[in-house]
């Protein structure tokens, strides 16, 4: 594994060539969740059945976790209301997040466009397809890379994530038609609703984008079925 400073962001990146992200084979750039440490999504590499030859890229989002959140390695791409969440949560009360613009999503879209730009300038220069996506909080991120900037991208990929920015992303989704997704997203899926998902995968598809949507029975996460399945969508892309 490689850990580097990617603009301003430092990354680690594996696969490849020689396992530290040599070679020129397609690049998957993904980002993990609220409360993440930057190494937090780096395994899935392994568990993924893809060519030998493609190479991750894992961001590390800049905000560090305050100490009262649990602090430590944990990091964010921008605050959430955690008090709010939790009521949310115990409430049952589905959190439907369209009409929200998160302070610091801006911010933080900057910084991976930076990101973007330093990848291509290095071992991205000679890649076959770039793709990103992340996990939830940073799968919100991708989304708003894609539906925001005219970055090229040949794939994205939004592993329990959820719909903001209903009419900022709306207004770009058709810039992007024809662009394959691979979303997921569990039907028990506690912190963000199944529903708004869903809702998501409904409007990237009328706008034209290739969506493939994969439920799943289960809660916030990544199980190894949905693993299995993005194997594959992210060898169809590299090809």
């Amino acid at each position: 594994m490689t850990t580097t400073k990617l603009g301003p962001l430092q990354v680690r990146i594996v696969g490849g060539d020689d396992g530290r992200g040599g070679g020129q084979g397609p690049i998957v750039v993904l980002m993990h969740g609220f409360g993440a440490s930057g190494d937090d999504l780096v395994p899935l590499a392994q568990f993924l059945r893809v060519a030998q030859g493609i190479r991750f890229v894992f961001p590390e989002a800049p905000l560090p976790l305050p100490p009262e959140m649990g602090g430590f390695a944990g990091r964010m791409w921008w605050k959430i209301d955690t008090e709010e969440l939790a009521r949310s949560m115990a409430s049952g009360r589905p959190r439907d997040l369209r009409k929200d613009e998160p302070e610091g999503l801006a911010e933080s879209r900057a910084k991976v466009v930076e990101m973007l730009h330093a990848l291509r300038d290095g071992i991205g220069r000679d890649a076959s397809s770039l793709v990103i996506g992340g996990f939830s909080q940073g799968s919100m991120l991708a989304c708003d890379v894609a539906f925001r900037t005219d970055e090229a991208i040949d794939g994205l990929v939004v592993l329990s994530g959820t719909h903001v920015a209903e009419i900022a992303w709306g207004e770009g989704m058709p810039k992007r038609a024809g662009l394959p997704v691979f979303q997921s997203h569990g039907t028990s899926d506690a912190m963000l609703p199944f529903g708004i998902a869903e809702s998501l995968s409904n409007a990237m598809t009328a706008a034209g984008l290739r969506t493939s949507f994969h439920a799943f029975r289960g809660g916030h996460e990544i199980p190894m079925p949905i693993l299995r399945e993005l194997g594959g969508f992210l060898a169809s892309v590299g090809r």
